[in-house]
C-alpha cells in the first residue's frame, strides 16, 4: 500500500446534474420503505408518530445534504466523503471511514440489497427461495436466493467496469421507472383510501408501544420514550442511507462545485416527499395493528394486495426488484471510487488506484464485490444493516462538524456553495445525530458495539500501512 501517481488515464467526467439526481434518489430508495414501517409502526403506537418519524429522518438527511454541498464544492474529487474527513481531521480519521465502509457500510448495504432482489424474484421463480438450501459449507447453509444474489451482483459489477456511461445508463432508467412506480403506487393507494380505516387510524395520537398482537402499552418514562423514538428512527434512516453516495463519484461529475449540492439537495427532497407520501397511503389502506402485525414486515406487500387485490403481490414484487436492481447499481458504481481514492493516497492495495481502459477502478469494483459476495454468503446482512445505520450517522456527525472546522482553520478557502442555514442548520444536525447515537448505545447497545468493534478494527490497519510504507521507503 504506497503511494501511487497519476497514471495515463482519469476519470471522465460523463456525469450530468440529471444523472447525479438520479445517483442520489436512486442509491436510496431499495426495499426497505416498504418494510422498515412494521417495526417503526411498533415503536410509535400511532399514525402522526409514524409519519413524523420519516419526517425527522428526511429533515436529518436534507440537513445533512446541504452541509455537504459546502464541503462538495470545495473538494470536488473522487472519494467524497473520504476526502472531506481526511482535509478536515487527518488521514487516520478517513482511513477508518473508508475501512469502515469496505468492511461493512457500502458492501453490506449491496448484500443486503442484492438478497432482496433475489427474495422477491422467488415470487415468480420459486427455486429461488430463501427457505430452500442450495448447497452447505459446514454448518452454514447457503439459499438459492443468496446464491442469485452473487450471481446478480457479478453481473452489475461487470456492467460497471466497462465505463462510467453504462453504469449512469441503467440508473437513470432504473430510477427514472422507480419514481413512476411508486407515484403509481401512490395514486392507486389513495384512490382505494378505506374512509374507516383512515379514521380510526388517525383517532389516535398518544407515542406508545404497540404489539404484534395489537396490544397499546405506554412508555414508563420519558428516557424510554426516547429510546423508542432512536430505535424507530433506525429503519428510517437506513431507508434514507446512501445519500452521500454522488459524492464519491466527484471525479466523474460535469461541473461537480454545482452540480453535486444541486443534485444533494433536488434528491434528498424527492426522496423525503415519495417516502413520507407512500407511507401516509399506507395508513389510509391499512389498519395500524395490520401495519404492525404484517408477515415478515412486508407493509408494501400487504399494502398492494389490498389496492390490487390477488395480483397485488406481483405488483409489489417488480416493484422492489426495479428499486433493489437500481439501488445496487448505484451503491456498486460509488463504492469503488472511495478505495480508488483511499489507494491514490497509499492507504490501499496499490492495484486499486488503477484504472482500466475504460477509465473506471476495475479492480476497486471486484474487490467490493467480493467481499459483498461473502457477506451474502454469511447470512448475516441482515444484522449488518442495523449496525451500519449507528455507524454511519456517526460519521456524518464528524463530516459536518467539518464544516464549523474548516470555517475556522481555512477562512478564506474557496467556497463557491456555502452551507444553507449555518451555523444553526449544521449544529442541529450534529445535536440530532448524536443524540441518535447516545440512545442507541444505551438502549439499543446490539446496534451500536459490533460496529463499533468492526470501525475501530481500521485504526490499527491503519498503523501497519504506515509502518509497511516506511519500511519500503528506507529499503
Amino acid at each position: 500500500m504506497t503511494e501511487i501517481p497519476n497514471g495515463k488515464n482519469s476519470l471522465k467526467r460523463e456525469i450530468g446534474l440529471l444523472d447525479a439526481i438520479f445517483l442520489v434518489v436512486g442509491s436510496m430508495i431499495g426495499s426497505g420503505i416498504f418494510i422498515v414501517g412494521a417495526d417503526i409502526t411498533r415503536h410509535t403506537g400511532s399514525p402522526f408518530w409514524f409519519i413524523a418519524v420519516w419526517v425527522i429522518g428526511g429533515v436529518m438527511t436534507l440537513i445533512a445534504a446541504l452541509s455537504y454541498g459546502e464541503l462538495s464544492a470545495m473538494f470536488p474529487r473522487a472519494g467524497g466523503q473520504y476526502i472531506y474527513l481526511k482535509e478536515a481531521y487527518n488521514p487516520l480519521v478517513a482511513f477508518v471511514y473508508g475501512w469502515s465502509l469496505f468492511a461493512v457500510i457500502q458492501t453490506g448495504t449491496i448484500a443486503a440489497v442484492g438478497v432482496s432482489f433475489s427474495k422477491f424474484l422467488a415470487y415468480f421463480v420459486p427455486g429461488l427461495s430463501e427457505d430452500l438450501v442450495l448447497f452447505n459449507i459446514g454448518s452454514l447453509s447457503v439459499s438459492p436466493a443468496q446464491g442469485f444474489a452473487i450471481l446478480l451482483l457479478v453481473f452489475i459489477t461487470y456492467i460497471n467496469t466497462k465505463g462510467v456511461k453504462g453504469g449512469k445508463i441503467i440508473q437513470s432508467i432504473f430510477t427514472a421507472t422507480k419514481i413512476l412506480s411508486i407515484a403509481g403506487l401512490i395514486i392507486f393507494g389513495f384512490i382505494h383510501l378505506k374512509t374507516e380505516v383512515w379514521h380510526a387510524n388517525w383517532s389516535n395520537w398518544k407515542f406508545q408501544s404497540l404489539s404484534k398482537s395489537g396490544v397499546f402499552t405506554n412508555y414508563p418514562s420519558f428516557p424510554a420514550l426516547a429510546g423508542a423514538l432512536a430505535s424507530a428512527l433506525v429503519g428510517a434512516i437506513m431507508s434514507y442511507e446512501a445519500w452521500n453516495n454522488v459524492t464519491f463519484v466527484a471525479g466523474e461529475i460535469r461541473d461537480p462545485k454545482r452540480n453535486i449540492g444541486r443534485s444533494l439537495l433536488i434528491g434528498t427532497v424527492l426522496v423525503t416527499l415519495i417516502y413520507v407520501l407512500l407511507n401516509l397511503m399506507f395508513t389510509a389502506v391499512l389498519p395500524l395493528h395490520e401495519i404492525a402485525a404484517t408477515e415478515k414486515d412486508r407493509v408494501g406487500l400487504a399494502a398492494s394486495q389490498v389496492i390490487f387485490g390477488i395480483d397485488g403481490t406481483i405488483v409489489i414484487a417488480i416493484l422492489i426488484m426495479i428499486a433493489t436492481f437500481g439501488c445496487n447499481n448505484g451503491l456498486i458504481l460509488a463504492g469503488a471510487r472511495v478505495y480508488y481514492s483511499m489507494a491514490k493516497d497509499g492507504l490501499f492495495f496499490n492495484k486499486v488506484a488503477q484504472l482500466n481502459k475504460h477509465a473506471v477502478p476495475a479492480f476497486a469494483l471486484w474487490l467490493q464485490c467480493l467481499v459483498a459476495s461473502l457477506l451474502c454468503l454469511s447470512g448475516k446482512y441482515g444484522d449488518l444493516l442495523d449496525m451500519i445505520t449507528f455507524i454511519a450517522v456517526l460519521f456524518y456527525v464528524l463530516t459536518i462538524l467539518a464544516v464549523f472546522l474548516l470555517r475556522v482553520r481555512r477562512p478564506a478557502a474557496e467556497r463557491p456553495y456555502k452551507a444553507i442555514g449555518y451555523p444553526f442548520l449544521p449544529a442541529l444536525y450534529i445535536l440530532m445525530g448524536s443524540s441518535f447515537c447516545i440512545l442507541l448505545i444505551i438502549y439499543k447497545p446490539g446496534f451500536t458495539w459490533p460496529g463499533l468493534i468492526i470501525a475501530t478494527i481500521g485504526i490499527p490497519l491503519f498503523y501497519i500501512n504506515e509502518a509497511f510504507k516506511k519500511k519500503s521507503k528506507s529499503v
